[in-house]
This record gives C-alpha cells, structure tokens and sequence, in this order.
C-alpha cells in the first residue's frame, strides 16, 4: 500500500479518495503490466498512468477528479474499459452452459437484449458479476472484470470442456477488441452523429452490431457503471484510436479516468467486485436479489441456488445499505456502529460525492439496522460521526428507455 500511495501521489491523485478496492489494484507490479490499444493515446493526452488489475490505465488526465465527474453528469466522457474480458460463447448448447455458471434467466433474453448476472459458488458466494448479452448473431457476448480475468475464463472454459465431454455443442471464444466507454446525457447525441442506426431505438441494455464513425462490425450495448445514459463500444483493437479520436472531436466529449468512473459508480450504488461483493457474500446479503431470475428461483439450478434461495425466504443475517454522512468522509473499512457504539459492520465503499456535497458510502450491517432512516455512527480517524442508512442510487439514474 506505500508503493501504491507515493505512486498516485506522483500523479497528483490522493488513493484514500479511491475505495480500497482500487488500492489494492493499484499495487500491482509495474514492471509486468498489460497495455490497451489506447496506451499511447492516453499518453499523448495527458493520461496519468497507473497500475490497475494488472493493466496500465489512466487514473485521470489534466483536469481534476472532480472536474472529470461532473463532466460526466453534465455532458458525457469518454473511458477506456479495455481491460474487460469479452467472450463470446456459442453452440446450440450456449445457454444451457451459462446457466450452469449464473443466476439469471439467460433463456428468457430477447435477441440482442442484455442482463447484469452474477457468477455464484455453492455456498451462494459471488465470484464475479458480468454482463451477458443475447446476440442475434448466434452467440452470448460476455463482459466480466479485469480483476478476475483469470478464474472467470477458467471456469467458463472448464464447463466448455465438461459439456463438451457429454455431448453438448458449444465452445468460447476470447474476443480481443478493445472496448469504449461514453457516459452521459448528450452520449447518444454524441455518437449519432457517427452511426446510420437510429439509437432512439436501442434502450438500456440493449446491443447492436454497426458501423461507428467508419469503423465497421463495432457491437454498441446502450450500457455503462454511471448512473448515466451512455454505450460501451466494443471495436476491433486497430479500430480503437481512431474511435476514439472520433468522439473527441466533438466539445461535448472528454477523457475520463478510474477515478472519475469509481466515484460516479457509487453515486449510482453500482458494487464494485472484490470490496462491496466477493465470493464471501451473497447476492440477497449484496441487495441483488433482482439478478435471480425468476424460473431460476424455481428451478432451483444454478450453482449456491440451496442457501440463497432459503435466503430469499426467510431473513438473511445482513445487508449492504448506503450511508451519508457529513463531515470527514467514509472509507472501506471503517468500522460501522449502532448508537450506543456497539460495532455492527464494515464501510465497503466511499468518497465524498461531487453532486451532493455529502459523503456517500456503502457497507453492510444486521437486517435489523437496514430500514433507510436509521441512525449509526461511523468511525473515521479514530472519531464517531453520526451517519444515516440511504435509499441508492444516492444520485437518480437516468438510464435510456423507451417510452
């Protein structure tokens, strides 16, 4: 954690600003990293640098944290999310292989539509969540976090082998595009100006193969970890700077880096994995009880289905909830107490939020202490300060949808 603080220091950014989570990643080694087809482009633009999942990303460019966020709520911004994993997983036998691994209803997917799922353990802990999109080409496009890279294609490619074993048509295939961000409420305008397609007909979690600003088989996805309406665009990796290059010729475009998408993802109570969801929670203790599908619930099929559905039923042990708070900010791993100072839980996840003027975090207590409204306290530098449980998103979203 030394290394990593006096290396964000370098580039002017402060690491408790970021959830621990992000720390952690930040430490990784520098010498060994991996590099998205933007790297020199980042460079170029002021991009400063830093270690992340194993990846060398931009943490912010020229103008501040805060300045980048509210670019992003007012305007839109433009982030290199790269570093995904992309998958695709095809074969006749293609769902009944991501339902062996995930809680949703693949099934129940329209053509092209997309759903946020969760890859679960048998104890109902969270491995990682992903977004898995049914495509009218005959295939499910799967996106899933850098920081777990490794397991989730091994456990995708372990059940390929299995299924293949008994029978079943399907396989996997890594897909090696790079893969962009634009958030915000002019991203639509933005990118119109740059496809035929009319993207007033392509909702929230919706997917569509098209031509970008003259780079063709670009797959856009009307998705994004801001609260924000926006699309990720996942291009062919000679194709990137161009795009990118592209979308910022328009003013109302600007880079944005990991310190910007964190703290608008906790504005919008979006869990980051590996701090406010692990393999040690479940999805009704992580208030994502609305990822399991409701077949799936039935049917009872999909890997932990026994603790988390006996969950669902009765009244798990605790939850995660939001917290506000003012004065000194909240910050992953500070303690959470009852009133009568009784430690009762763990902050996952804080910042001070930019659009409120408040601090906002997440954390998890008893079932009892959930209701928004009840008053706790929170230890930050070793002093009490009064915290209240909020309703999230802490900011409304304002997802695109057809009305």
């Amino acid at each position: 954690m030394q290394r990593a603080a006096s290396m964000v220091a370098r580039v002017g950014f402060r690491l408790q600003s970021l959830p621990l989570a992000l720390g952690r990643q930040f430490s990784c080694a520098q010498d060994v990293l991996r590099r998205t087809p933007l790297y020199d482009f980042h460079l170029a633009h002021g991009g400063k640098m830093v270690a992340f999942a194993g990846w060398s990303l931009p943490v912010q460019y020229q103008d501040s944290h805060i300045d980048s966020h509210l670019h992003t709520r007012r305007h839109c911004s433009l982030f290199d999310v790269s570093h995904m994993l992309q998958t695709k997983i095809f074969g006749c036998d293609r769902v009944k292989l991501m339902e062996s691994l995930v809680v949703g209803d693949i099934a129940e997917l329209r053509p092209n539509q997309g759903t946020l799922s969760l890859f679960t353990n048998e104890t109902g802990g969270i491995l990682d969540d992903l977004i898995v999109t049914n495509t009218s080409e005959g295939h499910l496009y799967v996106v899933s976090n850098a920081g777990c890279w490794d397991k989730d294609l091994a456990r995708m490619q372990d059940k390929v082998t299995e299924l293949q074993k008994r029978g079943s048509d399907v396989g996997l295939e890594v897909v090696d595009n790079a893969l962009l961000a634009l958030q915000g409420p002019t991203a639509a305008q933005v990118l119109q100006a740059g496809v035929a397609d009319d993207l007033r007909k392509l909702p929230f979690m919706t997917s569509a193969v098209m031509e970008v600003f003259g780079m063709s088989g670009c797959r856009v996805t009307r998705c994004g970890y801001t609260g924000e309406d926006g699309v990720e665009i996942s291009v062919p990796a000679s194709g990137a700077v161009h795009l990118a290059t592209a979308l910022l010729e328009n003013p109302e475009v600007k880079l944005a880096g990991l310190a910007a998408r964190d703290s608008l993802r906790l504005e919008a109570g979006l869990c980051l994995y590996g701090n406010d969801i692990d393999e040690h929670t479940t999805p009704v203790e992580g208030s994502l009880s609305w990822t399991l599908g409701k077949r799936r619930r039935a049917a009872m099929d999909f890997p932990g289905a026994k603790v988390i559905v006996s969950q669902l039923k009765g009244k798990v042990q605790r939850r995660r909830v939001g917290l506000m708070c003012e004065g000194a900010p909240m910050r992953a791993h500070s303690p959470i107490l009852s009133t009568d100072g009784t430690k009762i839980g763990t902050v996952t996840s804080g910042c001070p939020s930019p659009c409120l003027k408040k601090n906002v975090a997440m954390g998890y207590v008893p079932y009892e202490y959930s209701r928004p409204g009840t008053l706790l306290l929170v230890e930050v530098r070793r002093k009490q300060q009064m915290a209240v449980v909020s309703k999230m998103p802490f900011v409304p979203t304002n997802y695109y949808t057809l009305k």
